[in-house]
C-alpha cells in the first residue's frame, strides 16, 4: 500500500474542534497515503468507492478477527458474539471459525446463522417475545441455550419440548442495575421489558417453578444491564447483585452480557477488554462466585463497532448565514438511526484529505424527508469541503446495517470485507427490483 504515516490526535489532551480526524477512532488496518488520501489493509478507499458505490459500509475483517481472538483468550471459549450489532452470513462464518458463540434474538437471525453453517449447540436464542414458531425452530435446530424470558415464555416451551427430551435453558433476571447509559439502551433496572425481576421476586418464583420443570434443564443465569457502557462500577455492580441469587440456582453457568462501551468521538474513553475481564473476575470472585463457574460474557457493540467505517457522497451544501451549514449526503437515517434514536454523535471526515484541519463547522444531514435525519450535529469538516466529496463517519460497525431501513424506499448499502489478502462483497447494494418483490400491487 502506497501509505505514509499519519499523525495520531494524542489521548494525553483534550483535542481541538478543528483537528484531523483521530486515527485511532478509525478501522486498525486503515492508513493516509501519500496522497493523504485513505486507505485500508492495501486498498483505497475511493478505489472501492468506484466499485461499489456510496453509501458503503467497509469493515476490516482482520480487526474483526484480532477483537474476537483476544476476547476467547481472555474468556476461554465463553464468549458468544451479539449478533444484532451486526449480522451476515459472512460475518456468522467468521464468528464461527473464531470459535465463539453466537447470541441471535429473533428466527430470522437464527435462520442465517443456520445457512451459514452456525454450529447449532453454540447457538444462544435470546428474546423477550419469542413466538411458537421461533421456539419451534430453536428447538428443532437444537441451538445450544434458550434464554427464558418470562412465565408465558416457561408455559409455551413447556408445551413445544418433545416427550422425552429436554430443553437446555437459562434464566434472564433483572437485577435492578441502572448503568450509566442512555435511557433507550438500559436493560439492567427494574422497570424493563426484559427477564425477571429479583428484588421483585419472579426471579426466585420463575427460578423455583424451573428447577421442577419436566422438560426445561436449566443450566444457567443471565444478566444484561444495558449497551455503551464506559464505567466498570457498573458491571462490578451487576456482578455483586447476580451473585446471591447465582448461588441459590445451583447451576454452573453465568452469563453477564455485554455492552460495553466504545469512543465514537474525540474525547471518549477507550475501555480496554482486559480492563473489562479484570472486573467481572476479581468481582465474582470478591462475590463468592465459585472459580469452576463458566463465566460467559456477550459482547456484539464492543467487537465490531470500530472495525467499519461508512461511507457517502457529498450531494448539497447549503449554508445559511448566521445559523448553520448543512451538507447533505446520499445516505442518512436509512443506514444509520442511531443519531435520530439516542442524540449519537460521530465524527466526520474528507476520504481524498484525511489529514486536513476541519475547520468548518458543519450538520451532516441524509437524503431523507424528515428534518430529523441528521448524521452528524455540529461537526467538522475542512473549508474545502465540496460537492461530489467523499466523506466518512468512523466507528460504524454495530447498529448501522442491522437497523436499516428503507424508509422513502431507499435500498440499504453494501458491504464489503477487506482483509489482507483483499476484499469482498458481503452484502450487495439493495435495488429497486428488491425493494418490489414484497409488492403484490
Amino acid at each position: 500500500m502506497d501509505e505514509a504515516a499519519g499523525s495520531v490526535v494524542g489521548r494525553d489532551r483534550k483535542p481541538e474542534p478543528a483537528d484531523p480526524v483521530p486515527l485511532h477512532l478509525l478501522p486498525q488496518g486503515c492508513g493516509v497515503g501519500r496522497d493523504g488520501s485513505l486507505w485500508i489493509r492495501g486498498q483505497k478507499v475511493s478505489d472501492l468507492v468506484k466499485e461499489f458505490g456510496t453509501p458503503l459500509f467497509i469493515y476490516d475483517e482482520e480487526q474483526i478477527r484480532s477483537r474476537a481472538r483476544e476476547l476467547k483468550q481472555l474468556f476461554g471459549s465463553d464468549v458468544a458474539y451479539a449478533s444484532k450489532a451486526f449480522l451476515c452470513k459472512a460475518m456468522a462464518k467468521l464468528v464461527s471459525e473464531e470459535g465463539l458463540h453466537l447470541d441471535v434474538a429473533s428466527g430470522g437471525e437464527l435462520l442465517v446463522a443456520l445457512s451459514a453453517g452456525f454450529p447449532s449447540e453454540r447457538i444462544v436464542m435470546h428474546g423477550n417475545n419469542k413466538s411458537n414458531g421461533e421456539l419451534e425452530l430453536a428447538l428443532s435446530a437444537g441451538v445450544g441455550r434458550i434464554v427464558i424470558d418470562s412465565f408465558n415464555e416457561i408455559d409455551r416451551l413447556e408445551k413445544l419440548v418433545k416427550s422425552g427430551t429436554r430443553a437446555r435453558v437459562w434464566i434472564r433476571v433483572t437485577p435492578g442495575v441502572e448503568a450509566h447509559t442512555h435511557e433507550f439502551v438500559m436493560t439492567g433496572q427494574d422497570d424493563s421489558k426484559f427477564g425477571f425481576g429479583i428484588l421483585s421476586g419472579d426471579a426466585k418464583i420463575a427460578l423455583d417453578r424451573l428447577k421442577v420443570s419436566q422438560t426445561l434443564d436449566l443450566v444457567g443465569v443471565h444478566a444484561h444491564i444495558g449497551s455503551q457502557i464506559f464505567s466498570l462500577d457498573s458491571f462490578v455492580k451487576e456482578v455483586e447483585v447476580l451473585a446471591p441469587f447465582f448461588a441459590s440456582a445451583g447451576v454452573e453457568e453465568l452469563n453477564f452480557g455485554g455492552g460495553l462501551g466504545v469512543p465514537y468521538v474525540s474525547g471518549e474513553p477507550i475501555v480496554e477488554f482486559a480492563d473489562w475481564s479484570r472486573a467481572l473476575k476479581d468481582a465474582a470472585g470478591a462475590a463468592g462466585i465459585s472459580p469452576s463457574a463458566r463465566i460467559m460474557v456477550e459482547p456484539g457493540r464492543s467487537l465490531v463497532a470500530p472495525t467499519a467505517i461508512t461511507v457517502y457522497e457529498v450531494g448539497t451544501i447549503k449554508e445559511i448565514p448566521g445559523i448553520r451549514t448543512y451538507v447533505a449526503v446520499d445516505g442518512g437515517m436509512s443506514d444509520n438511526p442511531r443519531p435520530v434514536l439516542y442524540n449519537s454523535g460521530y465524527e466526520v471526515f474528507l476520504v481524498e484529505d484525511v489529514s486536513a484541519r476541519r475547520d468548518r463547522r458543519v450538520t451532516v444531514v441524509g437524503k431523507h424527508c424528515e428534518s430529523g435525519d441528521v448524521l452528524v450535529k455540529d461537526g467538522q469538516l475542512p473549508s474545502s469541503t465540496k460537492v461530489g466529496d467523499l466523506i466518512a463517519t468512523p466507528v460504524t460497525g454495530a447498529y448501522g446495517y442491522s437497523m436499516a431501513s428503507n424508509y422513502n424506499k431507499v435500498g440499504r448499502p453494501a458491504v464489503v470485507f477487506v482483509g489482507n489478502k483483499g476484499y469482498r462483497l458481503v452484502l450487495r447494494r439493495e435495488t429497486v427490483d428488491d425493494l418490489l418483490l414484497l409488492d403484490l400491487g
